[in-house]
């Protein structure tokens, strides 16, 4: 007796359903074990908000989805789409970012604190790093337009240079600042009021290693559900791989929100985004010929332009308020709206 396709295909959509659920879980889980180890590293390092967030938490959680466009470009000679899906990897993550992880942060802090009032952020550290992202961002796009592969290789040795420089002044800036008040015990050593470095270290392993579990259960659920609709390697990449692999874990920033830590919520995406500018698009410069594709230039614009918007409100008014990081959300609106014109209509 054959099974009808449709009930096949309601049955495969219903477990992936679950699987997005159970993925989403363990990831909120896991970065609600991060947030508390990563401050306790910042405190036991005697390092600030600025740097524990810009640095400490983005790198912490942005670098397992480095290993998408890794992964896509040394598997080049097998697939001819690799490399497109590496360069979609590449800018979806800080145009995604940039866009709809302000947009959610935002969402989240006018819904636990009920008004539009400025956050408590380090205007000083969010607009350096809203900078950096500009200028390195920026260097990675231009590096398309350049004549020569030389010139190109010039650009991917310059972006880690300059990632290096701003870790530096982040770290340096943030010494002797830190004020982290009250912290919950650390989960891995709940009766230690001062928990050894190794202890705080195998905590955050553990963490990371569950959201990357999570995260990939997540991928693959999102990416099952995706091929249903018959959606394109490129539109995979610039929406859906970013939006499953970095936006999730982002909640650490929405944790930071709920607990008024708003410069360490801020500094976490930030920091992300100049670290997913400059050294990930020097892997992409290095490896691939770095023709950008109109739809993929499109959402480097609209990824420059978001980040842009807020860096000019920061210095403008000193301040950010929950519904200027929800107008990334529009930015992100538009490009969904200019790719489904392109694809389908």
């Amino acid at each position: 007796m054959d099974i009808p396709k449709a009930y096949v295909r309601s049955g495969s959509l219903l477990s992936d359903l679950v699987m997005l659920l159970i993925g989403l879980g363990i990831i909120l889980m896991s970065a609600e074990v991060f947030t508390n180890g990563v401050e306790w590293l910042g405190k036991h390092l005697h390092l600030g908000a600025g740097a524990v967030g810009s640095v400490l938490a983005a790198v912490g959680t942005a670098l397992p989805e480095t290993m998408v466009p890794i992964i896509a470009f040394l598997g080049m000679g097998g697939k001819e789409n690799t490399a497109e899906v590496g360069i979609g990897a590449i800018l979806g993550a800080p145009f995604m970012l940039v866009t709809l992880a302000f947009f959610v942060s935002g969402a989240a802090a006018l819904i636990f604190r009920r008004n539009n009032k400025p956050l408590f952020i380090n205007t000083t550290v969010i607009k350096r790093d809203l900078s950096f992202f500009l200028w390195v961002y920026g260097l990675a796009i231009l590096a398309s337009f350049l004549p020569t592969r030389e010139l190109k290789l010039a650009v991917a040795a310059l972006l880690p240079l300059l990632y290096i420089i701003y870790v530096i002044k982040t770290v340096r800036n943030s010494l002797g600042t830190e004020d982290h008040g009250h912290l919950a015990p650390l989960y891995f050593a709940q009766r230690k009021s001062d928990p050894s470095l190794i202890i705080i270290l195998i905590q955050l392993v553990f963490a990371l290693l569950g959201m990357v579990a999570g995260a990939r259960a997540f991928v693959d659920a999102v990416q099952s559900i995706a091929q249903v609709t018959g959606i394109s390697a490129l539109v995979l990449s610039l929406i859906i791989t970013p939006v499953a692999t970095e936006l999730p874990e982002k909640f650490n920033s929405v944790i930071w929100l709920k607990r008024g830590k708003d410069t360490l919520a801020l500094g976490n995406i930030t920091g992300a985004m100049v670290f997913q500018s400059s050294t990930i698009p020097a892997l992409g410069i290095a490896l691939t010929t770095w023709q950008l594709e109109p739809s993929a230039l499109w959402s480097a614009i609209l990824a420059l332009g978001s980040g842009l918007f807020i860096y000019t409100i920061l210095r403008r008014r000193g301040m950010l308020c929950p519904l200027h990081l929800m107008m990334g959300g529009g930015f992100y609106l538009l490009f969904i709206i200019t790719l489904l014109r392109l694809n389908f209509l």
